[in-house]
């Protein structure tokens, strides 16, 4: 599967941000930041110019494409995937990295094409509400689960039973391929939306995704979830949080926390 880089002209740190958030929600599955110039991937199948056009015109954002291979991607990860630690929680890395280990918590990560290194904020600000609710015996819908890792990290905390969707092709092929070398066996992998999840009705919900697909899913969300029941979401900036929040309340839930870094925000509600 080809992918194209687009390499846009940024002037701040906070358009960044912005960006990779609008850009997450067109398809585009990967980022990297350089001085002056953020770097997005997208499957060339997934492309669209009048898209992209939308994010940048307006901005005043100059940008350029570049066809690469498969492969190319998959050594980019290596070369600049570096471990994260989370919290002293939680330790992220991939299968190349010797490394003593200092955290409760070692996950092996091998991201290609997928998000979810652990890198980005948000999925830092779902460890860590992670790491303080009881997910022992539990059962646990991950949608949007990229790489696995928080599905993985679920089962590491005690869930009985989790169920990890995603509607990309690639993101399941590389969840299968980690929760193996994490030698997993409680996590069930599905390609497809929420819809997929038909009559499984988990206790947890893990969402770290985007805006517009958690505006979305909302009411779906409250409908899926089991009565007490969390939901934990993120992929939102700090200015997604009135209108996230409106349509959680609007759809039931009740309001239980929220978690902040650089510019992004984790929320927990109850059911």
């Amino acid at each position: 599967m080809e992918h194209l880089k687009v390499t846009l002209s940024i002037t701040s740190p906070d358009e960044c941000d912005i960006l990779i958030a609008l850009l997450s929600g067109i398809g585009y599955d990967g980022f990297e930041e350089e001085e002056g110039h953020l770097l997005a991937y997208i499957a060339q199948t997934a492309f669209s110019e009048d898209e992209l056009a939308e994010v940048t015109t307006s901005r005043g954002i100059t940008y350029t494409t570049e066809l690469i291979a498969a492969q190319n991607w998959n050594a980019l990860w290596e070369s600049n995937f570096e471990p994260v630690v989370v919290d002293g929680f939680c330790t992220i890395r991939a299968h190349f990295h010797d490394m003593e280990i200092a955290t409760p918590y070692d996950i092996m990560i091998t991201p290609k094409m997928s998000f979810g290194t652990g890198h980005h904020a948000t999925t830092q600000l779902m460890m860590q509400f992670m790491k303080d609710i009881d997910l022992k015996d539990k059962t646990v819908l991950d949608f949007g689960t990229g790489t696995g890792v928080l599905a993985i990290l679920a089962e590491m905390l005690g869930a009985a039973d989790i169920l990890a969707i995603d509607n990309d092709e690639w993101s399941v092929i590389n969840t299968l391929e980690n929760i193996e070398r994490n030698s997993c066996n409680k996590i069930t992998v599905m390609q497809g939306s929420l819809e997929i999840a038909d009559d499984f009705q988990p206790g947890i919900i893990l969402a770290n995704i985007n805006r517009h697909i958690l505006l979305q899913y909302m009411p779906m969300l409250y409908a899926k979830l089991a009565t007490q029941g969390t939901l934990l979401m993120s992929g939102l900036l700090t200015d997604d949080r009135e209108i996230i929040m409106e349509a959680a309340l609007e759809a039931g839930f009740k309001y239980n926390g929220l978690r902040e870094q650089a510019n992004w925000i984790a929320l927990i509600m109850e059911k």
